[in-house]
C-alpha cells in the first residue's frame, strides 16, 4: 500500500511569525505604511501611548518592503524549523520575545529618532542559536565563532562606516541575545 504524502506544520512558532509578517507587510504596503507605522514600527512615541507598548513586539512583524520581508523570511524558515525541532516552540517563543522587547528598549531609549520594523533581530538571534547545536560542556563550537565574527563583525563595520538605512544595533543586539541563549539552553543539555 502507497503512503500517501502529507504537509505538515512542522515549526509553528516559526510558520506563524512568518505568516504574521506577510500579513501585516501586506496591510503596510496596501495602506502605503499607514498600518505598518501605527502597528508594526517601533520608534520613540509618547509613553502613556498604549500603543507604543503594544508596538515594543509588533514591529517585528512589519517590513519596509517585500525585499525586506523575503530576505528576513528566507533566513528564518530556513533556520526555524531546526531550533524549533531542537528547543521547543516554548522556548523559541521565548528567544523571539526577549530578542523583540530588548531591541526595541535600546532602541526606544537611545536611538530616540529611528524607527525599527522588521524581524532581522530575530534572525540574527536565530543565527547565532543555530551555531550551538553542536555545543558540549566545555567547549566553544568554531562555527559560533566564525559565525559571530563574520555576521556580527559585518555589523559592526556596517554600523561604523556606512549610512543606509539598516538597523545594525537590532542586528548586533539579536546575535548577543541569541549566542547568549545558545550557550544558556545548551550548557545543561536540551530543554524544552
Amino acid at each position: 500500500m502507497k503512503r500517501r504524502l502529507t504537509i505538515s506544520f512542522n515549526a509553528p512558532v516559526t510558520l506563524w511569525l512568518v505568516v504574521i509578517s506577510f500579513g501585516a507587510t501586506l496591510a503596510g504596503i496596501l495602506t502605503g505604511g499607514v498600518i505598518t507605522e501605527k502597528f508594526f514600527m517601533t520608534y520613540h512615541s509618547s509613553l502613556t501611548d498604549p500603543f507604543t507598548y503594544l508596538r515594543f513586539v509588533t514591529y517585528i512583524f512589519g517590513h519596509s518592503g517585500w525585499s525586506h520581508f523575503i530576505g528576513n523570511a528566507s533566513y528564518l524558515l530556513l533556520l526555524g524549523p531546526m531550533l524549533e525541532e531542537k528547543n521547543g516552540g516554548k522556548v523559541m517563543i521565548e528567544v523571539v520575545l526577549i530578542t523583540a522587547v530588548i531591541t526595541a528598549l535600546i532602541n526606544y531609549i537611545f536611538f530616540p529618532n529611528v524607527g525599527l520594523c522588521g524581524a532581522s533581530g530575530i534572525v540574527f538571534a536565530f543565527i547565532m542559536l543555530s551555531s550551538f547545536t553542536g555545543f558540549r560542556e566545555g567547549e566553544i563550537p568554531l562555527t559560533f565563532i566564525l559565525v559571530a565574527v563574520i555576521y556580527i563583525g559585518q555589523q559592526i563595520y556596517d554600523g561604523l562606516f556606512l549610512t543606509d538605512n539598516v538597523s545594525n544595533m537590532a542586528h548586533i543586539i539579536g546575535g548577543v541575545i541569541g549566542a547568549f541563549m545558545g550557550y544558556v539552553l545548551n550548557k545543561g543539555g536540551k530543554r524544552r
